[in-house]
């Protein structure tokens, strides 16, 4: 009964292909936690997180996981906590590491069925992105949505044709650096950033970050029940 509402739109088939499915989403952010999120509210049966942050009383404003009550946390352990209060039957596991050069392969090593960038640091999305297409695993990157205000901006699309977004500009430039494809999926928003009060600091919204997660999590999914 936990998914009959989803099984009565993909099928007792579809649904027992996404409980066969093993996918890793890397980073719990804004984006990364309603992604994840959604993938287990649709039925998959292996998830593996990996972020090495803790929860900090900032991340409240866009994320899952960030409440009074976990600050400080790790937030892959309250998120599998959250994620076994959903779906006691989940195998999920936890990652807290920075992905680098030296772990990325490590952390890949079971070829997931597909893989969810949500980090925000340049050079671990160039090095997963890299090995993802070294070893064949389907991946879809997250651009920028800091600065944002209109999630009816953000777009679906792949890494060559995207516009606007900083952040895309120099995966571009770092994709084509590496020699790597540019035909790779990414969530990215058309919208320019607005100017911020403190120039030190991002601003950002509980809706735009979390309409990109959810975008992610809805490409993964459609593509999982429509592979063979």
């Amino acid at each position: 009964m936990r998914f009959n509402r989803l099984e009565n739109l993909i099928s007792e088939n579809g649904l027992q292909k996404l409980h066969d499915k093993f996918v890793i989403v890397f980073g719990l952010g804004g984006v990364g936690s309603f992604a994840a999120e959604a993938l287990v509210r649709s039925g998959i049966g292996h998830l593996v997180v990996v972020d090495y942050d803790t929860v900090d009383i900032t991340n409240i404003n866009r994320q899952l996981i960030a409440l009074e009550s976990t600050i400080g946390e790790y937030k892959t352990q309250v998120f599998l906590n959250r994620a076994k209060d959903i779906n006691p039957e989940i195998e999920i596991e936890v990652v807290n590491q920075k992905v680098t050069e030296d772990n990325v392969f490590e952390i890949l090593k079971r070829k997931p069925d597909f893989v969810l960038d949500c980090i925000d640091d340049v050079f671990a999305k160039v090095e997963l992105a890299k090995a993802c297409q070294s070893l064949g695993i389907p991946i879809i990157l997250a651009m920028g949505f800091a600065n944002k205000f209109h999630p009816e901006m953000i777009r679906l699309s792949v890494l060559k044709k995207t516009s606007v977004c900083p952040l895309a500009k120099v995966m571009r430039r770092k994709f084509k650096d590496a020699g790597l494809s540019m035909d790779i999926p990414v969530v990215y928003s058309e919208e320019k950033p607005a100017e911020v009060i403190d120039k030190q600091i991002l601003g950002s919204t509980a809706f735009c970050p979390s309409s990109a997660g959810l975008m992610m999590a809805s490409f993964v999914i459609n593509n999982l029940i429509e592979s063979e």
